[in-house]
């Protein structure tokens, strides 16, 4: 089971704080912000999974990261905090802002199997695509 999903994406005040704090290759880090959080109704339909894979919809970026039911979020919609995991799916064009749009990509998350990888693992990997 997949879903087509609105990714939203943003602060929130643990991932600030441990930013700010020079904590991003940190366990508690990685525990704070390689999350998705999805409506109950979505998790429900997915199988309710203890972890999903987020991808962009022509499959060129995905991420690994844990799942979590958010009853603050409506139907289609998930949220993932502003950090490495999501901007490995976000589209990279800025549109001459010099910021990737945050808000609204249109993302395919599943149930998966993979490890939720570390900031460091995933820069480790991103290096490796070149």
């Amino acid at each position: 089971m997949s879903l087509v999903v609105q990714l939203n994406s943003g602060s929130t005040i643990n991932e600030g704080r441990l930013a700010k704090g020079g904590d991003k290759l940190t366990a508690d880090y990685t525990e704070e912000c390689a999350v998705c959080a999805i409506n109950p109704a979505d998790f429900e339909a997915l199988g309710r999974p203890s972890r999903v894979r987020v991808a962009a919809l022509d499959g060129s970026r995905s991420v690994a990261v844990r799942a979590r039911d958010d009853g603050s979020l409506p139907p289609g919609q998930v949220f993932m905090p502003r950090a490495i995991w999501a901007n490995v799916v976000v589209d990279p064009e800025t549109f001459s802002t010099g910021s990737p749009l945050y808000k609204g990509a249109q993302v395919l998350i599943e149930p998966t199997e993979d490890e939720v990888l570390s900031a460091g693992e995933i820069t480790k990997m991103i290096m490796r695509r070149g």
